[in-house]
């Protein structure tokens, strides 16, 4: 400091005015930040949907980012949803618009540059299908009379409509606009309905008949022999289980009329004929037969048996999961 007080007081005229000079340059520059930060933005400007008129920086700033922080609002059923736009990551070069916005002649509309993290939302529009989407339920059948199957109907159900609420939510991030938006839902129907079910089976053991039906349409009926007296076929609704070409026969081991006996191979000696298809109750099931005298009656041990041709036709029109009803 003495020593610029020397060059000063000893310094010829010329020179102190050019030092002069220098020094206000750079109080100028110095001051420049403050005053900028103290300007005050035209009447009418608006960023991002806020009114900053008449605001300097800072305010400016904050009223920005609080619109940029309103929560979207999600409605469904009575019930509202809300996200924040930095949980979508949300990001925005406020520095640019809030230059941009001192610069602006007055009731100018000034964009703002707003991005977002596309997995993010994918994400969480994920996490609310998860939570609202509701599966169909198949139409099922629920017994018999002599007219044929009885269907309980499906119902349809619910799947939220993603592509169109992803594109719904950036749109709301990037634009600063929070109208509440609906969640759309699509109605999804099942695969299985009350008109299209598909083969099912009806066996009456009081007249040891099989019906094929296509949904409610018969098909076709087949004699077949049901379970003796004292080992009668079960009554309910089941369905096919296992389905087995040439199968091998195992004897019961926990029925007393097997015991000592031994498995048979395919052939022409083996109680299932050439086709097994099991029911979803244990060791019973639809089959051929080596005693083909015994179809018409209640002789068998519980399973349906039919002629091995018969057997052999139904076999390749029923499938795993279908459904049948024994009376």
């Amino acid at each position: 400091m003495q020593a610029f007080r020397d060059f000063w007081f000893n310094s010829p005229p010329v020179l102190r005015s050019f030092a002069a000079l220098l020094a206000a340059a750079g109080v100028a520059c110095a001051g420049a930040p403050a005053a900028e930060r103290l300007q005050l933005i035209a009447p009418g400007v608006r960023v991002f949907g806020a009114q900053v008129g008449g605001l300097t920086m800072e305010p400016a700033r904050n009223l920005i980012q609080d619109a940029l922080d309103r929560p979207i609002s999600i409605a469904y059923r009575g019930t509202t949803i809300t996200v924040s736009p930095s949980r979508l990551g949300a990001q925005a070069s406020l520095g640019r618009a809030l230059t941009s916005a001192l610069d602006a002649r007055a009731h100018t509309r000034i964009g703002l540059h707003v991005s977002y993290d596309t997995q993010a939302v994918d994400g969480y529009v994920a996490k609310l299908a998860k939570r609202y989407d509701r599966a169909p339920q198949a139409a099922k059948v629920v017994g018999a009379t002599a007219a044929g199957p009885v269907i309980r109907s499906g119902k349809d159900g619910l799947a939220v409509e993603q592509p169109t609420l992803r594109a719904a939510i950036g749109q709301e991030v990037a634009t600063g606009s929070r109208r509440p938006l609906v969640l759309l839902m699509d109605a999804v129907k099942p695969k299985v309905s009350s008109t299209s079910f598909g083969a099912i089976i009806v066996v009456t053991r009081a007249t040891n008949t099989l019906r094929l039906y296509s949904t409610h349409k018969l098909v076709r009926t087949f004699p077949v022999a049901t379970g003796q007296a004292i080992y009668p076929t079960p009554k309910g609704v089941f369905r096919i289980v296992v389905k087995e070409k040439n199968p091998w026969w195992y004897p019961p081991t926990y029925d007393a009329w097997a015991r000592g006996l031994q498995p048979v191979p395919p052939g022409p000696d083996n109680p299932l004929g050439t086709r097994w298809m099991g029911l979803s109750v244990p060791g019973v099931g639809i089959h051929g037969t080596d005693e083909p005298t015994s179809i018409g009656y209640s002789e068998s041990h519980g399973c349906i048996r039919m002629q091995v041709p018969n057997a052999e036709w139904l076999f390749q029109r029923v499938k795993v999961g279908t459904p049948v009803v024994i009376l």
